[in-house]
């Protein structure tokens, strides 16, 4: 999975890059699991996906992470259905979300 790579432009600043919104912030993104942990002894996963898929993560701003999971609530549905970034980006509510938050400064 590709890793936000810190944006250096004042060198006592480090920024990064939220994978999900494409902003730019200033504190260190979260790790947001793309199959949630609570699914991952879960033989439905098991049988599906390996164990480096199973740990594969995203960097995400606060706003970006919290929002997945306000809007994806369930995580058996975020680990089935959202398991890249791609499908992710894919949902309606998420992309209306990452609309929105990219117009706000």
């Amino acid at each position: 999975m590709n890793r936000s790579t810190p944006i250096v432009k004042d060198p006592l600043i480090t920024r990064f890059t939220c994978e999900v919104c494409r902003r730019e912030m200033k504190q260190k993104p979260t790790l947001h699991h793309l199959i949630p942990r609570t699914c991952h002894k879960n033989s439905w996963f098991q049988k599906r996906f390996t164990r480096e898929e199973m740990r594969q993560t995203i960097q995400a701003c606060c706003d970006c992470h919290k929002a997945i999971h306000r809007l994806i609530p369930r995580e058996k549905e975020l680990g089935r259905h959202f398991h890249s970034l791609e499908l992710l980006l894919s949902d309606d509510r998420i992309a209306k979300f990452v609309a929105w938050v990219r117009r706000q400064k």
